[in-house]
């Protein structure tokens, strides 16, 4: 039995031009219709089996979190049939089910409950939701009184240890800090190997790509893509730097309009994707290519060859000891590489608000196995010792890394010169060993 079975679902929302529409629509003794259908889904159909990690990616607006309200019970289908099969804990929108005014020690009783379990129960898993959540004595005051990422925080904190056969997570985790976030992921992991079926929708590709069996590409609500998480992904990253590259295209007095202050032939513009972004914002980065040696943009990686990455950015307040580079993921979502100016010794102007500046890294590729890798670009401003991010992009481009003339075992092929020694003849192997004769 599969945990999860969508069936030719569809979903439609009322949408009225003015609020006294709806009530004319509902008095009108004919109920003359006096709105307009938006289809959040239509004619959805997959299964997702026990214990399987299963991704949904799409722009916003595609129907990803309509999706997931349907399997949490909150929304109910317009057509078709939905089966879940387990207990469902979710982690939908920011601080969905909780109580403003109660506190979190409140809310973690009242959430359990609504999952159906016992005071009894919920006690025996208190200190362990508390210890995960890190909120200290914030645990004790409202809710109304936290952060957004505490409430994250303690919301993750309950789904994940109310023992669900069923976990959704949505997009939720993107307010949380990075050190949290990792947090989360490795529980993630931990309850994969457990067995529990896991139901993951974010923009982070490099997240679903980590995590995920099974990927499910939505785009206006209709179903793009299903299957495996690495194809379906390339093909969405691919999609959306083409839909990049059309918009600017139809958009050129925009790209000038930016470009005008600056002067620079060599700037680059445009950012293919964001799955994540972070920094203080005193610089930021305004774009990212990767191009071969005549200066062409890049399709596909091939081993052995030399590319060069380029990274735009621009200063929005006085940055002193500006640093750029790129992290280099694979399709696991490992960092497999990557360097900086200050790694590489080369030193930095100080920029002032409004500072364009361009580096242009030359790499020559390593023969790597045939997958997808993606460079994340960032400005920090200090020394490798300590520095403060202005800037990060997480995997903001993808390529997928062509197979070359020979196989690759493991991740990489070393660069490797064998030499064969001369065998040693039979007279010689055949003859006794030397021994030594005692002197007297």
């Amino acid at each position: 039995m599969n945990a999860v079975e969508f069936r030719n679902v569809s979903k439609s929302y009322a949408i009225y031009d003015s609020p006294g529409d709806r009530l004319r629509e509902l008095l009108s003794p004919r109920r003359v219709k006096r709105h307009k259908d938006f289809w959040a889904l239509r004619d959805i159909s997959f299964a997702i089996e026990r214990g399987e990690t299963f991704c949904v990616i799409g722009e916003n607006g595609s129907g990803k979190s309509t999706l997931l309200q349907i399997v949490a019970g909150i929304l109910q289908p317009t057509s078709g049939a939905v089966a879940v099969n387990g207990r469902v804990s979710a982690l939908l929108e920011l601080g969905a089910g909780f109580n403003p005014e109660f506190s979190g020690r409140d809310n973690v009783y009242l959430n359990g409950s609504i999952l159906g379990l016992t005071t009894r129960q919920i006690d025996e898993r208190y200190q362990e939701i508390e210890s995960f959540a890190e909120i200290g004595e914030f645990i004790n005051q409202p809710v109304k009184t936290y952060s957004s990422g505490m409430v994250v925080r303690l919301a993750f904190a309950v789904a994940i240890n109310v023992e669900p056969d069923i976990l959704l997570v949505d997009e939720a985790l993107a307010v949380g800090d990075v050190y949290f976030r990792q947090r989360c992921m490795r529980k993630v992991h931990e309850l994969r190997q457990r067995g529990v079926t896991i139901l993951f929708v974010s923009h982070a590709t490099a997240d679903v790509k980590a995590i995920g069996d099974r990927a499910l590409w939505l785009e206006r609500g209709g179903l793009m893509e299903l299957g495996r998480t690495e194809q379906v992904v390339a093909k969405y990253l691919a999609a959306m730097v083409e839909k990049d590259s059309t918009y600017r295209k139809a958009h050129p007095a925009e790209k000038l309009v930016r470009a005008a202050p600056v002067h620079a032939p060599e700037i680059v513009e445009g950012i293919p994707n964001i799955d994540h972004r972070y920094g203080d914002g005193r610089a930021e980065v305004i774009g990212i290519g990767i191009f071969d040696e005549t200066g062409r943009p890049v399709a596909m990686l091939d081993p052995g060859s030399r590319v060069m990455v380029r990274i735009s950015v621009r200063a929005h307040s006085d940055v002193s000891m500006p640093v750029i580079g790129f992290m280099l993921r694979n399709h696991m979502g490992m960092d497999f590489a990557g360097t900086n100016t200050a790694r590489e010794g080369h030193e930095l102007p100080s920029m002032q608000q409004g500072d364009v500046l361009t580096v242009d890294f030359h790499i020559d590729l390593p023969e790597l196995y045939p997958g997808s890798f993606s460079f994340s670009p960032a400005i920090a401003d200090g020394t490798l010792a300590a520095y403060t991010m202005c800037d990060w992009i997480d995997n903001a481009i993808a390529l997928q890394m062509a197979r070359g003339e020979g196989e690759i075992y493991g991740y990489i092929h070393l660069p490797c010169k064998i030499e064969v020694n001369a065998r040693v003849g039979k007279e010689a192997a055949a003859a006794p060993p030397l021994v030594e004769k005692p002197i007297g």
